[in-house]
């Protein structure tokens, strides 16, 4: 399955390829086809199934900050579809224009999307944020959606990071380093 909005990237990197076939003008048509696979593969989107109970990754990529907040940097070659950690409902989506500084460094003047979800167990946060290759965060959700735990949220183009709020009833259990997927690792589970 291919992400939504994706069809943009693709179309003209098959018309490219195509009409340089036709043309026969085969370097442009190795170009063309080369985009056309990187496109597909980027713009993948699996279906998933979250595992066990607790609040699951919102994003695909490596733990680099874990703690009260949870920091993912998404590689190139992860999946770039964000999803909604916890059932709830969208209380607040707050977009920020800003920079495109590398996505791995902790500041908050890149590019943001936060979408705040209100959940049986309090208020969190999904902040996706543009990195130094992203030039766009799409929102899947308005202020108001109903959320099932897993549901997909968003994507951002080529390369970034998400952060989580993780609430008071969590325990995390993930650490520095841990590789996670978006809608299927769970990341923290309530305390007993």
């Amino acid at each position: 399955m291919l992400a939504k909005g994706s069809t943009g990237w693709i179309v003209p990197s098959l018309i490219l390829t195509m009409g340089a076939m036709l043309l026969r003008l085969y370097p442009l048509m190795t170009v063309g086809a080369v985009l056309v696979i990187f496109f597909a593969i980027f713009f993948r989107d699996p279906d998933r199934i979250p595992e066990g109970k607790g609040l699951i990754s919102p994003a695909d990529g490596v733990v680099t900050h874990a703690g009260s907040k949870v920091t993912i940097f998404m590689r190139l070659r992860d999946v770039h579809v964000n999803r909604a950690p916890l059932p709830g409902i969208v209380k607040q989506i707050k977009y920020l224009k800003g920079m495109h500084r590398p996505a791995f460094l902790d500041t908050n003047q890149n590019e943001q999307n936060r979408i705040t979800i209100g959940t049986k167990h309090g208020d969190v946060s999904v902040i996706q944020i543009a990195g130094i290759l992203a030039r766009r965060i799409a929102c899947y959700v308005k202020e108001g959606d109903e959320l099932e735990r897993g549901q997909r949220i968003g994507m951002i183009l080529f390369g970034s990071r998400v952060d989580v709020t993780i609430p008071s009833e969590f325990k995390l259990i993930v650490k520095l380093g841990d590789r996670v997927k978006a809608g299927e690792s769970v990341i923290a589970r309530l305390k007993t």
